[in-house]
């Protein structure tokens, strides 16, 4: 069992205390009698002293193991003033590309820079460059070549192997080259921060931290006394080629078409448990130069990677970059309640730091009244990035530490109204979720617990939840707890009670939920549930409504372009929005996110939720800009701007039946006038991807 985070022997500067707010300035640390810092985080981010934002969660784990921690947020990185501002670390510098990756928070799906940003003041654009991670460390070794340079955050973690770049439509080589750091710490990295902090603080030297878990870095070869199990090639399957008898008539080629075999690739993996060997294994995948020279190796790889990320039985990965290998040692062991307790429980403010005054933070203003009560997801969508990062195994908070910050926020936060915005995490409803067994959870490999069903190892009551969503809004002061983190249905459908609680106490009106899809080619592809499950949902919904005397809505989200979805897929979407008379405002185009598996299929064309073979069949992709916009516009079947696209689309598609003024036609044979005409039937409420949907009623609700 690993070392409880919060039980090592506290370094010496722990006598100066916790800092009302880690420094950001000389002044400051000044102020807090400090000479110098032991550890500075640089960070895209503005600094917010709240859980929900990294570098704050890093900053005072830190900050309680005794050390002292510097900010330097959003640093001017066009030379290196900046990071020069807080002095030279005792330790090392950690660097973060803040809470989102630096490329999606600056880009839209079309690759066109947005104007703004959620964690910038007054939602600012531009204050953080591209590659953020890269350039920050860049700048740090201009400054201080000496110092250990240990990056982090969804940024990296995401870049920790060569991988598919969207924005340059090529294959990186990993991101510990590029930024030369000495050390990675990939997903929540709470418990390799604390070991390589003491480690460093007792004199070891960087390079010799080399088994930590959650950690990759670069060395010269792989060492001495490890067992290398090559799967840097993929599977050929054909006939078994018999020798050729001189004394018979039949030809060679006539053996029976069952007779085949497979060579290499990952049957070398699924077996290699069995080989009788003690020495421990390292997973050799094929090497930069190879995922960029072959589309079908890149998937293979990406199989391999999400079948190794189990930690309870997940084995290091190696992948050479030309005569330099990077090696990723196994995902940290999850942590336990209580530390998850300990670790949301330090003395954030909770509060944007002072050096901002009255500056707006979007993103701070979204979740300040929010409270997390659990890490990971065992969903396994593969357009998601939250199972890469944060594992599938969900890490809980006790019931308890969640009610006391519920305390907290409403005695301490200056613009509480007694409305808890969420009660959440990267999923609304698998807080306490698990295997019924340690045993097969060990085991097992699998990418998700609910696809292509639920597993019948999977404990699926919410009812403890239930009880947590009660206490929370019995608590005196609290007027309404919401949930906004998005719900998993088909677990919800599970335990009936569980819908009911939710929907007669905790949506304000509208409730978001994401099918996806209608169709089950692609719905296969994103390893979601078929559109039967969102019906059955959607009548528990409606039912307990009416017995709670609410007008309520379910508002869908749905994906445009995503790997294996054709045209005529999206058609039928657009018909289904017709038929339940649903208008779509904004919609979200897929987005190829670094290491995600869908990123794999769309970079590839080949399906890595597959054994990767030579023979695999090609899937669809969506990969033209003029094809993207024409599914994104049977999104929008409504919007007069897309009729002539969907009208030459309809035709082509041999359904120019769809087209007409009825309300089985999708579109009209001509445009409206000087006004647009508004599709007959449509639901008179506009829905967008990212937020709630833009009413009367929820400008109304936003001023109680």
């Amino acid at each position: 069992m690993p070392t409880p985070i919060h039980s090592y022997r506290k370094y010496w500067a722990e006598c100066f205390g916790p800092a009302p707010e880690l420094p950001m300035s000389r002044a400051e640390m000044d102020a807090l009698g400090w000479d110098s810092c032991d550890i500075i985080i640089v960070t895209g981010d503005a600094y917010v002293d709240h859980p929900s934002f990294g570098m704050a969660v890093i900053g005072r784990l830190l900050e309680a193991q005794g050390f002292r921690v510097g900010i330097i947020a959003q640093p001017d990185w066009t030379n290196t003033d900046a990071f020069r501002a807080l002095g030279k670390p005792n330790l090392f510098f950690g660097v973060s590309a803040g809470n989102m990756d630096s490329m999606i928070n600056r880009y839209t799906a079309d690759r066109k820079r947005r104007n703004d940003d959620a964690y910038t003041p007054d939602n600012q654009g531009g204050k953080r460059p591209d590659r953020a991670v890269i350039v920050y460390s860049q700048r740090l070794r201009e400054a201080y070549r000496e110092v250990p340079l240990v990056i982090g955050s969804i940024e990296a973690s995401l870049r920790r192997i060569a991988h598919y770049d969207y924005w340059s439509d090529k294959i990186r080589r990993s991101i510990l080259l590029d930024s030369r750091a000495d050390l990675l710490l990939y997903g929540n990295a709470e418990r390799a921060i604390v070991d390589v902090a003491h480690r460093l603080a007792a004199g070891e030297p960087i390079q010799r931290i080399r088994d930590l878990r959650g950690t990759a870095f670069v060395r010269k070869r792989v060492p001495d006394g490890w067992r290398e199990i090559d799967s840097t090639s993929i599977d050929r399957v054909g006939p078994v080629d018999k020798p050729a008898n001189p004394y018979s008539a039949q030809s060679p080629a006539e053996c029976s078409p069952e007779e085949v075999q497979v060579t290499q690739g990952e049957d070398v993996v699924r077996i290699l448990d069995k080989v009788d060997d003690e020495r421990p294994a390292v997973v050799r995948i094929p090497s930069f130069e190879q995922v960029r020279a072959d589309p079908a190796l890149y998937a293979h790889a990406s199989r391999i990677l999400h079948k190794e990320t189990n930690p309870h039985n997940a084995r290091p990965l190696v992948q050479a970059h030309g005569d330099r290998e990077v090696w990723l040692n196994s995902p940290p062991i999850p942590l336990s309640t209580d530390e998850l307790d300990w670790v949301f429980e330090l003395p954030y403010t909770r509060l944007p730091h002072s050096h901002y005054g009255e500056a707006r933070l979007p993103a701070y203003e979204m979740i300040r009244h929010s409270v997390n009560i659990m890490r990971g997801c065992f969903g396994g969508c593969t357009f998601c990035s939250i199972t890469e990062h944060e594992g599938r195994i969900i890490q809980n908070r006790s019931e308890s530490s969640i009610l006391r910050e519920v305390e907290k926020i409403r005695d301490t936060s200056p613009a509480f109204t007694g409305v808890i915005s969420d009660l959440g995490g990267p999923t609304a409803n698998m807080w306490r979720l698990a295997c019924k067994s340690k045993d097969i959870e060990a085991k097992c490999r699998k990418l998700s617990c609910v696809f292509p069903g639920i597993c019948k190892n999977l404990d699926t009551n919410q009812k403890p939840l239930v009880e947590l969503y009660r206490k929370a809004r019995e608590l005196p002061g609290i007027k309404k707890v919401l949930i906004a983190s998005g719900l998993r249905y088909d677990i919800a459908v599970e335990t009936p009670e569980y819908v009911r609680e939710l929907v007669t106490h905790h949506v304000g009106g509208y409730l978001k939920i994401a099918p996806e899809h209608t169709e089950d080619a692609p719905l296969n592809k994103m390893m979601k549930p078929g559109i039967g499950t969102y019906d059955r949902f959607k009548a528990l919904f409606d039912k307990y409504s009416r017995e709670a005397g609410k007008e309520q809505y379910l508002i869908p989200y749905f994906i445009a372009a995503h790997p294996g979805t054709s045209d005529r897929d999206m058609m039928n979407l657009a018909l289904w929005l017709k038929r339940n008379k649903f208008r779509a405002d904004q919609v979200q185009t897929f987005y190829p996110s670094p290491m995600a598996t869908a990123t794999a299929m769309y970079y590839s064309g080949k399906n890595p939720l597959q054994r990767i073979t030579r023979d695999s069949d090609t899937m669809p992709t969506v990969r033209g800009l003029s094809q993207r916009r024409l599914h994104k516009a049977f999104l929008r079947y409504h919007d007069p701007d897309n009729w002539p696209m969907l009208r030459t689309a309809l035709k082509k598609m041999g359904r120019a039946d769809l087209i007409g003024n009825g309300k089985m036609h999708l579109v009209p044979p001509r445009q409206p006038g000087k006004r647009h005409a508004v599709v007959a039937g449509s639901q008179p409420f506009a829905t967008q991807h990212n937020g709630l949907p833009r009413t009367p009623s929820r400008r109304r609700r936003g001023k109680q």
